[in-house]
């Protein structure tokens, strides 16, 4: 298993490469949306379950962007197989990109009930890309710029690994590992897609024992815009009722002399509602509010989310899986 384990690692450090543009979209509500940052995150909550979110960001903003995700995960081979089918539709301005991934997570055990995870996960899929020059209005005109649509459908592979057990759960994955490689130098106005690292982590502690604090982080990098760090915390009632929020700004990890020298943070903060109506239905909502340069601009972000198990689940745990 270390061998394995050492090999998947670095795979990872070989592919992730510097880069030079910020493409995935961002969730708010990521904690839910596992699937979309890590395939490792496969089988995560051990039973057949689909998850959906829409988010429309810096609402307001002509051209600002909209992101849709659907999914559906389960386990197989008594848990130690995870898989997952995912698909993602974003859109930015004249740009768009539909993606549709399968994902396989191996999930060995690391202690003997199996509470205790760790899990290499690979997505394969294919990405769509667009843009759409008769929504382009330049500020010169004589610029060379699309006069209609164009497209490209690339093949793509991501990877990612994930700890869990009964009180913690960490991650890292990176994506856009082949899409990057195949030359759209043909479709002139297409950006390059280039990989993102993602990493999480998060715990669950007991206040009571209707009580609970769920705090987590996320670090997103890719080597070509700012780093964004999201800061998290929900307060559980009941198993049914979550309220939280998010600090999200940008963090300076390393140099990176080809970004703007006068780059400001696009601070924002999150408020966060879940709701668990049954055992099997869940409805959130999150807004974001700028306190960057933003401010004033936007009428904040707005996402809602819908996750459902298909077989009820047999008993609540106080573990951050089943949250």
């Amino acid at each position: 298993m270390k061998k394995l384990l050492a090999t998947f690692t670095v795979l990872v450090a070989l592919l992730y490469q510097p880069t030079f543009a910020q493409q995935d979209a961002q969730y708010s509500q990521y904690i839910f949306n596992g699937i979309y940052i890590n395939p490792a995150y496969a089988g995560y909550k051990e039973n057949l379950n689909m998850h959906a979110y829409y988010r429309s960001q810096w609402t307001g903003i002509e051209g600002s962007p909209t992101s849709m995700s659907l999914a559906v995960d389960a386990i197989a081979n008594s848990g130690n197989v995870g898989l997952a089918f995912q698909i993602s539709n974003d859109k930015l301005g004249a740009q768009s990109n539909l993606a549709a991934y399968g994902n396989y997570a191996y999930r060995i055990r690391m202690n003997a009930d199996g509470s205790s995870r760790l899990a290499l996960g690979l997505g394969v899929g294919v990405v769509q890309l667009g843009i759409n020059g008769a929504m382009l209005n330049p500020n010169r005109p004589e610029m060379e710029q699309p006069t209609g649509n164009q497209s490209a459908i690339l093949p793509d592979a991501r990877v990612g690994v994930h700890f869990s057990n009964d009180k913690f759960f960490a991650g890292v994955s990176v994506d856009n590992l082949v899409s990057r490689y195949i030359d759209v130098d043909r479709y002139a106005f297409i950006p390059q897609p280039q990989p993102h690292i993602y990493l999480t982590a998060g715990t669950l502690f007991n206040l009571s024992p209707d009580v609970r604090v769920k705090p987590s982080v996320l670090l997103k990098d890719d080597r070509g815009g700012p780093t964004s760090l999201d800061v998290n915390a929900f307060l559980i009632l009941g198993d049914r009722f979550w309220f939280g929020g998010s600090y999200r700004t940008g963090v300076k990890l390393y140099n990176k002399d080809y970004l703007q020298k006068d780059l400001t943070n696009l601070n924002s903060a999150v408020a966060a509602v879940e709701f668990f109506p049954s055992e099997r239905l869940r409805i959130g909502y999150a807004y974001d509010f700028s306190i960057g340069p933003l401010q004033g601009y936007s009428s904040g972000s707005h996402e809602v989310s819908l996750g459902f198990y298909f077989i009820k689940p047999k008993a609540r745990m106080a573990t951050p899986r089943f949250f």
